[in-house]
């Protein structure tokens, strides 16, 4: 059995490279190196390195959302990301992924259901304003009042009271598990609500945040630049005296700007670029483990007609190979997951999961009995990692009698077709960020909370349940066998079907930049520790 597993793999080895014309994933001498520096970091900046100096980064894409720059409207980890400088959130996580104070310096819990917060007495905006605990009880019922993607995973709460001049009171109700963990993320964040409701703040334009910089140009897709915010704890102490944030969609193109040092750091998504980068003595090319993860969307609603059958969609989930994803697209340097993202505490077993049989017979069969099918698979060409994936897959169905024309296209387009309504595709490649509670997720699973699966994707009363067990539930067994179930369940109905986690690849030019970088990450946030990075 072992001999025909690594015979399948070569002969698909192969066919991507075939397709792709390059290796499908770095060597493994030339693969991000995951060693720590210290306990849960990659790297710990040096406090003797030059500091002062303009810091230059470069990422894939800019922030793409209909509310602008307001940050409870963002929905992607880039705009969680780039938002996050300017705002700050009331937690934060830690390098271990677990819950820690930020502009709340500690809590209670009286109860299952209630929160005492007592905030921090330094924050200021940038405009000079101290926060107040009515900019958090106004920052927290807005997103309430006016629901987006995020505000579902805050929860059921009842009621949020400013109980003290630095105290502030949540009451949910009923117990849920991630509250702590989805505050910890950029939609959540605390607003200057007093220049908010008097309109001396537009915030869909223009930022005012009590985050360590302050942004002062932005060209949608182009450039940002940032400068310190002088009011903010750490100002005196940042190793960079500006920050300029380059939007560059190529990623040869920013591999290249780390070795000619245009760039002190870069994203760059593809572990083949560790290789690209194998002989660059300025350049260090790290490997960040996210809860992260990519997965499959199946069309159910408005795909071709033959999805609409359950049977049809799992015989596709179960032919598709995690193994040869991780193998071909990641030079086997990340995991198969499911929906609670392998790794985090009571998250399910991949291996346990009715498709992990991997039944080709069975799936091929279900495919003859609708006479074989032809399906487009869409991806965005922003990361190139989606389309070695999509090609891993592509040979995995042509297996069972799926033909699959793989669609590359920019992240507009790509937006248009899968979240528009109707949607207008067959499959699609995405990832999620996987957060630091498992619970959290799973929200993306309910089509009514998550708004923008509801246009590809049924749901069903009894997964969400299983959702809600799982909210509802401290960590443990009980929740572990919750998780089990609902994995299984989403598993069986295969409308977004999770593959493998997503780890980051990050380089930084070792001349001009000392970072500090955690060795997981689960919001998609690579400048968490941009405060202690010093550039020269």
């Amino acid at each position: 059995m072992t001999t025909a597993a690594r015979a399948g793999t070569a002969i698909l080895a192969v066919a991507v490279l075939a397709l792709t014309g390059c290796t499908g994933g770095a060597s493994p001498d030339a693969a991000p190196t995951k060693d720590e520096a210290a306990p849960g970091f990659l790297a710990v900046a040096d406090a003797s390195f030059d500091a002062g100096g303009d810091l230059v980064v470069q990422v894939d894409y800019d922030t793409a959302e209909a509310s602008g720059l307001d940050p409870q409207g963002a929905a992607t980890a880039r705009s969680w990301m780039l938002e996050g400088l300017v705002y700050e959130t009331l937690t934060t996580i830690d390098e271990n992924l677990e819950v820690a104070p930020r502009l709340a310096t500690s809590w209670e819990t009286p109860s299952d259901t209630e929160y005492v917060f007592t905030l921090a007495e330094d924050a200021v905006f940038s405009n000079g304003r101290a926060m107040t605990a009515d900019d958090v009880v106004g920052s927290l019922q807005r997103l309430l009042e006016n629901p987006t993607t995020w505000t579902g995973q805050l929860g059921p709460i009842a009621s949020v009271q400013a109980t003290g001049d630095r105290e502030v009171t949540v009451t949910l109700s009923e117990p849920y598990a991630p509250f702590l963990a989805a505050l910890a993320n950029t939609p959540a964040a605390i607003l200057p609500m007093a220049e908010i409701r008097a309109g001396s703040v537009d915030i869909t334009t223009e930022m005012l945040g009590t985050g360590p910089l302050v942004a002062t140009a932005h060209r949608q897709d182009e450039e940002w630049t940032f400068a310190p915010n002088p009011h903010h704890p750490d100002a005196s102490t940042l190793g960079f005296s500006s920050l300029t944030i380059d939007i560059v969609g190529d990623e040869a193109t920013r591999a290249a700007a780390l070795r000619d040092g245009s760039a002190d750091f870069a994203v760059l998504n593809s572990i083949d670029s560790a290789e690209l980068l194998a002989n660059a003595k300025d350049v260090t090319v790290v490997g960040q483990t996210n809860t992260d993860f990519h997965y499959l969307m199946i069309n159910a609603l408005t795909g071709d007609e033959a999805l609409q059958d359950q049977d049809v969609r799992f015989a596709i989930n179960s032919a598709i190979d995690r193994a040869a994803i991780n193998e071909l697209a990641f030079a086997g340097s990340t995991a198969a997951t499911g929906v609670t993202p392998a790794g985090l505490p009571d998250a399910c077993t991949p291996e346990d999961l009715p498709s992990a049989a991997r039944d080709l017979a069975a799936a091929k069969s279900v495919i003859d009995g609708v006479g074989g099918l032809d399906l487009d698979l869409v991806v965005y060409t922003d990361e190139p990692v989606l389309a070695q994936i999509a090609q891993v897959i592509q040979q995995n169905l042509a297996e069972i009698g799926v033909t699959v024309k793989i669609q590359q296209v920019d992240y507009a387009t790509y937006s248009d077709q899968v979240y528009g309504s109707p949607a207008a595709f067959d499959l699609a490649l995405s990832w999620f960020a996987g957060y630091a509670d498992p619970a959290m997720v799973t929200t993306w699973w309910n089509p009514e909370v998550a708004g923008f699966s509801s246009v590809f994707m049924k749901g069903s009363d009894e997964l969400d349940a299983l959702i809600a067990d799982g909210y509802a539930t401290e960590p443990g067994a009980d929740r572990a066998a919750a998780f089990d179930s609902l994995c299984a369940l989403a598993d069986e109905q295969s409308e977004m079907i999770p593959l493998v986690l997503r780890p980051s690849t990050i380089g930084w030019n070792t001349r001009s930049l000392s970072p500090t970088l955690t060795t997981d990450e689960g919001y998609g946030n690579f400048l968490r520790h941009l405060t202690a990075f010093r550039a020269s």
